[in-house]
């Protein structure tokens, strides 16, 4: 059976507030401002009509069975509430739109609220949470004030019926006779308690109402036996037909709950529910019900008194009866509460019966949690004029009485342990020990299993923490204890022996290998009685390039003489190491010490191969290898096959990489960097220096074939890349001109002519700055002489380049003052000449 919901819906004692019902928490009690949709039965209509105790209206149960109810219509100290949904069924007799009317006339109602109104409804507010935080603190609360929980705590109806269940109107029995004569006369139990037996029978209706399943039996049985002689014994005969009476479908039975419950009302029940399954409908006892007193009366008698806390506690169900038709139960308030909190196993609100004690409630609490402190318990209570402590101990719990309101905290353990002994360092078995076991110190060692041996038994320390909490330090030497030098020492609670290890006290020693070794170790862990093969082994062996006949050994001095004048801080051992890493035989036993660093030197025979590409107009192009250390450029040409007839001999560029260090390139940027600050009138071209990349060199390769060994003839270096093109016959035009281009290189023309073919210089243009890159990577610029700018020749395949002029332009006062100096200096040059001249003759 599912969730039943009363039939009709009393109040018991709530005070209304404006709060939503939260979602765990049954609707019964209905704070103002908050509809419970389903709190009023199918076949009520309640349009418009607040129930007592509330302020929020239920609208629209148009026919009985639709519900407009307006949902959580909330005032939390505003004046102006918002109307949230119209319904969400539909209108059977067309009375919607009015509906609608009547919610708009409430929200105008509401919306015109006095502050001693909202005032009010704030305190409510607070009440009803209060309330609610009661209940969560209630024990049982949250079993039987659980919605999900109150379908999972219906009878079982899927059962044989007991044969004391009392029938009633609304039972349908199933009266099957079997045997010589068959017959079924099933049916329900009519409103007047009867059933009837059949037309053909003739008996007419039998009343079964009020009786036993075993009764009605019998009766029915009676009556039939009337009809069917052979339902009972006759004249010693056996009977030879039989009547069978079951309960087919069970009835439903009213049962009303009143007083303190979340959910007072009549409820609809099944009629093998019992008083718990009601219960559980109504949410059980609110804020102020009592769990230990539940009265079940029927018919103005007292049936039965439960004590849910027998049923939560124990399982038991003590006076749990069944229930009948018209059966109250009613909930009382409760007499006495205890609050218990601290180190239990339920920290809740705990109803009490008058001569229950301390170890009652430490019984509903659970007992202690295993870190409480068990001697003494705090008990807070009120008096008359303020709150008082009282310290209850062990020997108390079952005598002392409690009252209500009383608060019961019990206190968790100290931390710390009252017999633990700690010992660290230098023991196979270091950590916590209990000093019962352990009251001296060379029992805690022994049962730590004994020293390491690299303990330190000169001196040890115990760190001992006094009756103040304030440490002290005890050192020992655990030698003398050890050999009967010295007596035993007695240990404390709390004691922390420190067992030093040598390791701790030394430095740390390491050696190292450095060179042409396979797998330099940098700093590793030194170790006794390792030699200098042992060292090369761990590094991988020597490299093809090492120097096996000069590896050295270098030593520091421990015991340098300051007063020497030889100044010597290091030796040096020098060793002859074969390939199979051995030594002559006095070499072999030539032992490391710590702080020891091997060097493997490079041979100084050993070369790699390198190489150096020739690239463009040359008979076989291609990597070529340098076999020699003074190899030049014209020898490269010489094993590529010599250039092609195409070759272009002045544009020939020799490429060669960067091989300067990080911090080189660093700061070679650097200098670039504060160049560009410094010239603020100046472009600076800035380039992100890479190790790797190649750079251009300006060569003279006609020079260069043309006297091998000479200075233009440069020695190549491995990587370096010889670019021999074709015979360019354009010059490149770029930056501030007109029009850049590529125009046809044509022998004659001059560097103003290739800038008039560009369309001429811009306004912008920087005259005295254009340059010239040669194809072959070298450069010139344009020089000036007094007032006129010398510009440097043109070769083919050479870029002629305009930068940009930075500089503000001047204006025509500062033009004319230029001006006017530079005629000053030149009648100054002329006026010297005349002068000089005259002087000569």
């Amino acid at each position: 059976m599912g969730a039943l919901v009363p039939s009709t819906f009393t109040y018991g004692q709530v005070t209304p507030g404006p709060v939503a019902i939260p979602g765990g928490l049954p609707g019964g009690t209905t704070p103002a401002g908050t509809s419970i949709p389903g709190s009023a039965q199918p076949g009520t209509s309640q349009q418009g009509k607040a129930q007592p105790g509330t302020t929020q209206s239920q609208q629209g149960r148009a026919g009985g069975v639709n519900q407009n109810t307006q949902q959580g219509r909330t005032t939390t100290g505003q004046s102006t509430q918002t109307n949230q949904g119209q319904g969400q069924g539909q209108n059977q007799n067309g009375t919607l739109q009015s509906t609608n009317d009547k919610a708009n006339e409430l929200d105008e109602k509401q919306a015109q609220k006095t502050n001693e109104e909202v005032i009010e409804e704030g305190y409510e507010a607070a009440r009803t949470r209060e309330k609610l935080e009661i209940r969560r603190k209630l024990f049982g609360s949250s079993v039987f004030n659980n919605p999900d929980l109150a379908s999972a705590f219906q009878p079982n109806i899927n059962v044989a019926t007991p044969q004391n269940y009392v029938l009633g109107p609304g039972d349908k029995l199933n009266i099957l006779m079997y045997g010589y004569t068959e017959a079924d006369f099933s049916q329900s139990v009519s409103p007047d308690g009867t059933v009837f037996l059949g037309k053909l029978t003739g008996l007419g209706p039998v009343a079964v109402s009020g009786l036993t399943v075993e009764q009605a039996k019998i009766r029915i049985r009676n009556r039939l036996s009337q009809k069917f002689v052979g339902l009972k014994s006759y004249n010693g005969a056996r009977p030879n037909t039989y009547l069978d009476l079951t309960v087919a479908d069970l009835r439903s039975i009213r049962v009303s709950i009143l007083g303190e419950a979340i959910r007072p009302g009549t409820y609809p029940v099944s009629s093998l529910a019992t008083a718990t399954n009601a219960i559980y409908q109504a949410g059980g006892p609110n804020e102020l019900g009592s769990y230990r007193k539940v009265i079940v009366i029927r018919g103005g008698r007292v049936l039965a008194t439960l004590d849910l806390y027998d049923y939560l506690l124990n399982g038991v169900q003590r006076n749990d009866v069944r229930l009948q038709d018209g059966d109250v139960i009613r909930f009382g308030t409760y007499q006495s509460r205890v609050e218990v909190t601290g180190t239990v196993k339920r920290n809740n609100l705990f109803e009490l019966l008058p001569g229950e004690t301390l170890d009652k409630v430490l019984y509903y609490a659970g007992g202690f949690a295993a870190n409480a402190y068990k001697n003494r318990i705090k008990v807070t209570r009120l008096t008359d004029r303020e709150r008082k402590v009282i310290d209850v101990t062990a020997d108390q719990f079952a005598n002392f009485g409690l009252q209500d309101g009383d608060v019961v905290t019990i206190e968790q353990l100290l931390d710390r342990f009252e017999n633990q002994v700690n010992i660290e360092g230098a023991v196979y078995r270091p950590g916590r020990y209990s000093l019962d076991q352990n009251p001296t110190l060379r029992t805690l060692i022994q049962n730590a299993e004994g020293l390491r041996g690299d303990a330190f038994t000169g001196r040890i320390q115990i760190l001992r923490t006094r009756e103040d909490l304030s440490v002290e330090n005890i050192s020992l030497n655990l030698a003398d204890i050890i050999n009967g030098k010295a007596e035993d020492i007695v240990l404390k609670r709390e004691d922390q022996v420190v067992i030093t290890s040598r390791f701790s006290m030394a430095e740390s020693a390491t050696i190292s290998i450095e060179g042409e070794v396979n797998q330099p170790t940098g700093d590793v862990l030194y170790v006794s009685n390792m030699t200098l093969e042992d060292l090369i082994l761990k590094a991988g062996g020597l490299k093809e390039a090492a120097a096996a006949a000069q590896i050295e050994v270098v030593r520091r001095k421990k015991d340098v003489d300051i007063t020497s004048k030889t100044a010597q801080l290091a030796d040096v051992f020098r060793f002859q190491v074969n390939r199979d890493l051995t030594l002559d035989s006095d070499d072999s036993r030539f032992f490391l010490y710590p702080f020891d660093q091997v060097i493997v030197r490079r041979s100084p025979n050993y070369a790699a191969q390198t190489f150096a590409r020739v690239e463009g107009e040359v008979i076989m192009p291609g990597q070529y290898p340098i076999d020699r250390k003074d190899i030049r450029i014209s020898d490269l040409i010489r094993q590529a096959g010599g250039l092609s007839p195409y070759a272009y001999k002045e544009g020939a560029t020799l490429q060669r990489p960067v091989k300067e260090s990080a911090e080189q390139l660093a700061q070679r940027q650097k200098a670039i960097d504060e160049l560009a600050d410094v010239a603020r009138n100046t472009v600076v071209q800035k380039t992100e220096l890479v190790a790797g990349t190649l750079e251009p060199i300006g060569i003279n390769l006609a020079k260069a074939l043309a006297n091998p060994g000479s200075a233009e003839d440069m020695i190549v270096e491995e990587g370096d890349v010889l670019l021999v093109p074709k015979y360019l016959e354009t010059v490149r035009v770029q930056g501030e001109v007109l029009l850049p281009t590529n125009a046809k290189y044509r022998p004659g023309r001059t560097f103003q002519d290739y800038i008039a073919q560009a369309g001429g210089f811009t306004e912008k243009s920087r005259r005295r700055g254009a340059y010239i890159v040669y194809s072959n990577g070298s450069a010139d610029r344009t020089r000036r002489f007094i007032i006129f700018n010398i510009y440097p020749r043109v070769e083919p395949g050479a870029t002629i380049t305009v930068p940009l002029r930075t500089a503000t332009p001047l204006t025509p006062q500062q033009v004319l003052n230029s001006a006017i100096g530079i005629t000053g200096s030149l009648l100054t040059l002329i006026t010297t000449v005349l002068v000089l001249t005259r002087v000569g003759n």
